[in-house]
């Protein structure tokens, strides 16, 4: 084994970055709860969720379409979600007939409906991409949640809300990115377990209603 150059080596920068990054992003646990609470509420009478990135955001928006659609720890039903980059046939001719900047708003034009959201990831906050399709999901009637690095930024302040991750290293804020994916999808399956719950405790109610009735 070759041993690391000193100039190589991080002696645990990396990791203090996150360290100290941790406790603000920490405070925003409450926005996440409130996030994946409402999306199993919307996604679960019908609505649909768009995510969106460049790079490694784009990544990220994809583990969260992913989660959704399958399942994060305990089975359940498939909800919609779909990561607008994914779809490689459209994003390159949107982007070859229209600019970058409207691969994701001409998507988001398509997809998206009144009552559905679309979730925005940026380390920057300043991807003209994302700020095109976050004023196209305003005008259509969409709910704009971002994820970005540091506030203030463009795109914290272009949608309905933000949670923005206090670290001046972009890979740190991808790595409370990812973090606050999962926190979502916790949230959200707890949410659809209480629906579940609710279900349950309603349905003898329902059938001595229909008993007595008959």
């Amino acid at each position: 084994m070759t041993a690391l150059d000193d100039d190589t080596i991080d002696d645990g920068r990396h990791c203090d970055a996150l360290r100290d990054a941790l406790p603000s992003f920490r405070a925003s646990a409450a926005r996440l709860e409130s996030w994946g609470s409402r999306l199993a509420d919307r996604l679960g009478r019908g609505a649909r969720l768009l995510v969106a990135g460049n790079g490694g955001s784009a990544a990220q928006a994809q583990h969260l379409t992913a989660e959704l659609v399958g399942r994060y720890r305990e089975d359940r039903p498939a909800y919609s979600a779909l990561a607008l980059h994914a779809d490689t046939s459209s994003t390159t001719a949107i982007a070859n007939d229209y600019g970058v900047q409207e691969v994701f708003a001409r998507q988001t034009r398509a997809h998206g409906r009144p009552g559905d959201v679309l979730l925005l990831m940026s380390t920057s906050g300043a991807s003209a991409n994302l700020l095109t399709a976050a004023g196209e999901a305003r005008r259509i009637g969409m709910t704009v949640w971002a994820l970005t690095g540091p506030a203030p930024n463009p795109l914290e302040a272009a949608g309905d809300e933000a949670l923005c991750v206090a670290a001046p290293v972009a890979a740190t804020v991808q790595e409370l990115h990812l973090v606050a994916v999962h926190m979502i999808c916790e949230a959200f399956d707890r949410a659809i377990a209480r629906q579940d719950g609710a279900a349950a405790r309603a349905e003898p109610a329902r059938y001595r209603v229909r008993v007595e009735e008959s």
